[in-house]
């Protein structure tokens, strides 16, 4: 891997995986697999989202969000997420807001989204269940999605 982490495999995707340790078992990497769509730029998140993790998912959404395009996060292949992962949503929703953007994310796992309505989360960060749903509620054509 190169450059803290990340390695880009074509200009429009790169992926960043971190470990919690040195021997880690699969479902405790966290991957990130990021591609620029039409309109906004996909954050595919997989493994387990904590605090060894959130902080390399945090500054990896921050820099994206600062380029001013929409940020959909896809977290259905998450298998943990703690506060400090929730935390790093937050962050980097804000942080988005603050470029003139938005961060949605996309999750059909029962048990993220209960995470997401307790913590209120849901309020900060619209919810979808697919990006099928997304899709559906793009505006018309000419105006930027999500």
């Amino acid at each position: 891997m190169t450059d803290g982490g990340w390695a880009a495999g074509r200009p429009d995707t790169a992926v960043l995986m971190l470990a919690a340790s040195r021997d880690p078992d699969e479902d405790e990497v966290l991957t990130v697999l990021v591609r620029h769509e039409p309109g906004y730029v996909l954050v595919t998140v997989a493994g387990e989202v904590d605090f060894a993790s959130a902080a390399g998912l945090r500054e990896r959404l921050v820099t994206l969000a600062a380029a001013g395009r929409p940020l959909v996060v896809d977290l259905d292949r998450v298998t943990f997420i703690d506060a400090a992962g929730l935390g790093a949503l937050a962050g980097a929703a804000r942080h988005a807001t603050a470029h003139g953007s938005s961060l949605r994310v996309v999750c059909g796992r029962r048990q993220v989204r209960r995470l997401f309505g307790l913590t209120r989360l849901d309020q900060v960060v619209p919810l979808a269940a697919s990006l099928a749903e997304i899709h559906q509620e793009e505006p018309e054509a000419g105006a930027e999605a999500v």
